[in-house]
């Protein structure tokens, strides 16, 4: 039986039901799907360029290099301006506005006629990128109610198949077309996005400036300086000549150091911070900050080294070398997909410890030799289907936590918890490689850092025990 027509509560909940009905979810989620499809295939495509455009622009290696190095510093450095951005005006505006910025950098990086041009378009067009997951994850929990912990779940799955298609794609622009062709596919997606968004994307419900704080330029200040510095140490030390003791990394080593100090001592004393104090290290929140950089950031960075691992110590193929991404890759698009389906029953910290031991088990077959008569090459994939079956299995978990402790500030949220990933993915990329361009047998040697990161992900099992557990939607 429907209540009275004059009740007060029928009358907000005919209002709520009114306002929710417009939300077509499957098309919302599509367009922002899309979006992130768009941002994680350029993360990838323009590596497999980078010769094309060398002798394009008529310029050296290592400032091609820089289009990439410049579009991970400026990804990282905007990810948490995006997130409060977000989190203070609202996604959809943000949303729109990165979609402008990455699709309007893109075509003039596709136009650009010298390399110092291009990085400065990168660093813009990374602008653009980070304000995309911020703003998306936003929108989903704004606008799907009950569903929405799956919704941002499948988000898993969106950049696995983006960093596969990622190389293919390159590979067939450069073949057929030009290397400006990586960045020009990037317009018209842009503008399908734009339209649609436009379109089906509901307006930002009203915001309170008091309700998310200020913007407070003094502690934006100083975090955008420790991230740029510290970005610039670990990036040096990823240079064959790079030496830890060089002013190069003491430098913007010194200087990250005073400014996350300083950092954390504004945020703390602030009335008004820039990100609340509790979402980087607070209960709850400070372990799941942790596990996305070790067991996302840094698992990401040693399987991105997998390839040049396979040529090194087994002498396979640079073609076949690169197949074990896909394997990784399909593994962990699977598991993702399964573990959001399976979320509300498992909570978060079954998948993460199932998912963590899964990852540390693959980790330490990659550094052992090949058992039992099997080849090299289907023991590495193998051994990279099991890390990618437990990146999956983890990732589900590994977003929803966060944003289950508070569903108000899940911009800001969303954006610590990619920039974990960036950072860790970042700082251990160039460990690696600086410990590798120094080694007589980097095949070996990079055996051994599989083995190490395989122990140090396990001895970090503990950690998943402090996660805050969850069942059921949020």
């Amino acid at each position: 039986m429907a209540g009275p027509s004059g009740s007060a509560p029928d009358a907000r909940a005919a209002t709520c039901n009114q306002a929710d009905e417009p939300v077509r979810r499957v098309l919302v989620f599509s367009i922002v799907a899309l979006a992130l499809l768009m941002m994680s295939v350029d993360s990838t495509i323009v590596a497999t360029a980078l010769g094309a455009l060398q002798h394009g622009l008529g310029t050296t290696i290592n400032w091609a290099g820089w289009t990439i190095t410049a579009y991970s510093l400026g990804f990282v450095l905007m990810l948490p301006i995006s997130g409060k951005l977000a989190e203070r005006y609202g996604g959809r505006r943000v949303f729109l506005g990165s979609v402008v910025a990455f699709s309007g950098a893109s075509l003039c990086c596709g136009f650009a006629d010298n390399v110092y041009v291009l990085i400065a378009l990168r660093a813009v067009q990374a602008a653009g990128g980070a304000g995309l997951t911020p703003s998306a994850t936003g929108i989903i929990v704004d606008h799907f109610g009950d569903a929405r912990d799956r919704a941002v779940s499948l988000f898993g799955s969106i950049f696995p198949i983006g960093a596969m298609i990622g190389p293919v794609f390159g590979g067939l622009f450069v073949a057929y077309w030009s290397w400006r062709g990586i960045f020009f596919v990037n317009v018209p997606i842009g503008v399908v996005i734009l339209v649609l968004a436009l379109r089906y994307i509901p307006r930002d419900r009203p915001r309170t400036r008091a309700a998310h704080g200020g913007f407070d330029p003094t502690g934006m200040a100083l975090l955008g300086a420790s991230l740029l510095a510290g970005m610039l140490a670990v990036s040096y030390l990823g240079e064959s000549a790079a030496t830890p003791w060089s002013w190069a990394f003491v430098v913007p080593a010194i200087v990250m150091v005073i400014a996350l100090w300083s950092f954390f001592g504004h945020i703390a004393r602030s009335a008004s911070p820039f990100i609340a104090p509790r979402l980087i290290c607070g209960p709850g929140f400070g372990v799941v900050n942790l596990i996305n950089m070790s067991y996302g950031g840094m698992t990401n960075g040693v399987v991105m080294l997998l390839p040049l691992y396979a040529t090194h110590r087994y002498g396979i193929d640079v073609l076949a070398a690169g197949s074990l991404l896909v394997a990784q890759g399909l593994a962990a698009i699977v598991f993702s997909l399964a573990a959001a389906l399976a979320l509300r029953r498992t909570g978060y910290r079954l998948p993460v410890y199932v998912g963590g031991g899964a990852i540390a088990a693959g980790l330490l077959l990659l550094a052992v030799e090949p058992r039992l008569g099997v080849t090299p090459y289907v023991w590495l994939t193998a051994a990279a289907f099991l890390v990618g079956a437990g990146r999956g299995a983890i990732n589900p978990a590994s977003r929803n936590a966060g944003l289950q402790l508070a569903p108000e500030h899940s911009s800001i949220i969303a954006a610590l918890r990619t920039a974990a990933l960036q950072v860790g993915s970042i700082t251990t990329v160039s460990i690696v490689t600086a410990v590798l361009a120094r080694s007589v047998d980097p095949g070996i040697v990079q055996g051994w850092v599989y083995a190490a990161a395989a122990l140090l992900l396990l001895a970090s099992l503990r950690l998943i025990a402090r996660i805050p557990e969850h069942h059921g939607s949020w």
